[in-house]
């Protein structure tokens, strides 16, 4: 087979304004197992969006951009359903950039020679494929934007709102989460950022300026999201996946403290995840387990065990439909930090 042949068919990002999931949200919290979880769930984001002054915090971990559902990040924050985002940087990056610089992920299948896969510079995702040379361009992007900016440290946040600002000019696919982002000034915090194609941007920018080049400073992500936490005081946590975004948003509460500053816990949480909790795998705990160490409220979390591709749509869709978040204040948190 040629390259051609596996790179046939393009993901396509499901739209959860096209369909009102509130109707089968609502048959499910008569339901058992994890469909009256994600009831309950919903129940709990839209609450979230209902509270005045809350704010959101989205946290992203996994491949869901690849998979379909990039668009529903971004529909969050055009609609102010959402007012922070931490995540990983393949998803900032690897998935939303790069789709906005006009490439593209593909359906495949996990059933392929991946040595077949290599000779043809193809990326697999499980089942979703994606053309490697495509990445070092987005690499290469990436590179392009340290090389204009000033040489200091900065934080993931402070160079993702670049990249948005890049996409302005630069843009094949509008309304990207990176850019949507940052025409609504929700700040996107990736303090993993460098094990990402930002990584390898990055790195070619240090070695081609070894004496005057940027860097980006993970603490200093993590004082800025403190800071955004501060200035919210009522929190809610949407979780999807674990890893690094959620221990990092949630460890704002105890980062607060450090600094001196009195914080509630985050007040709502929902995680949507796979992981099993015994072996540390959930992100090291439950929600519940959380309380714990004072970083989520334990009497208004929901856990969901579920592949997040297959329910995340339906819990946005009927959060979206309900429009709540129509009579919510944007806190464009972007605008507590002078860039």
């Amino acid at each position: 087979m040629k390259k051609k042949d596996y790179l046939r068919t393009p993901v396509r990002h499901i739209d959860i304004t096209s369909f009102d999931a509130t109707p089968i949200i609502e048959a499910m919290q008569g339901m058992s197992f994890t469909a009256r979880d994600l009831a309950t769930a919903a129940g709990i984001y839209d609450r979230m969006l209902s509270e005045k002054k809350c704010g959101v915090i989205l946290t992203i971990a996994g491949s869901t951009s690849a998979a379909g559902c990039m668009q529903i990040y971004a529909e969050m924050v055009k609609n102010n359903m959402v007012d922070v985002i931490v995540a990983t940087g393949a998803s900032i990056v690897d998935m939303d950039f790069f789709e906005a610089l006009g490439f593209k992920h593909y359906q495949g299948t996990p059933f392929v020679d991946d040595k077949a896969l290599r000779k043809l510079y193809i990326d697999r995702i499980y089942d979703t494929f994606i053309d490697e040379r495509d990445l070092q361009i987005c690499d290469k992007a990436i590179q392009e934007i340290a090389n204009g900016l000033a040489s200091r440290p900065y934080s993931s946040r402070e160079f993702i709102r670049e990249m948005g600002r890049y996409l302005t000019r630069h843009a094949l696919k509008k309304d990207s989460l990176v850019q949507t982002a940052f025409d609504h000034d929700v700040p996107i915090f990736c303090p993993a950022f460098s094990d990402s194609s930002a990584g390898f941007g990055l790195v070619l920018h240090q070695v081609e300026n070894p004496k005057d080049h940027l860097s980006i400073d993970s603490v200093k992500d993590f004082r800025e999201l403190t800071e955004v936490k501060i200035k919210a005081g009522t929190t809610g946590l949407l979780i999807i996946g674990g890893g690094m975004p959620k221990n990092f948003a949630q460890d704002t509460v105890v980062c607060a403290e450090i600094m001196g500053k009195k914080v509630s816990m985050h007040k709502y949480a929902v995680q949507i995840t796979v992981a099993d909790v015994r072996d540390g795998a959930c992100s090291s705990s439950t929600l519940k387990e959380a309380n714990s160490w004072g970083k989520v409220d334990s009497s208004c979390e929901q856990m969901v065990y579920a592949e997040a591709t297959s329910v995340l749509p339906l819990l946005a869709s009927y959060a979206y439909h309900r429009g709540s978040w129509k009579k919510r204040k944007p806190w464009r948190f972007s605008r507590l930090f002078r860039d």
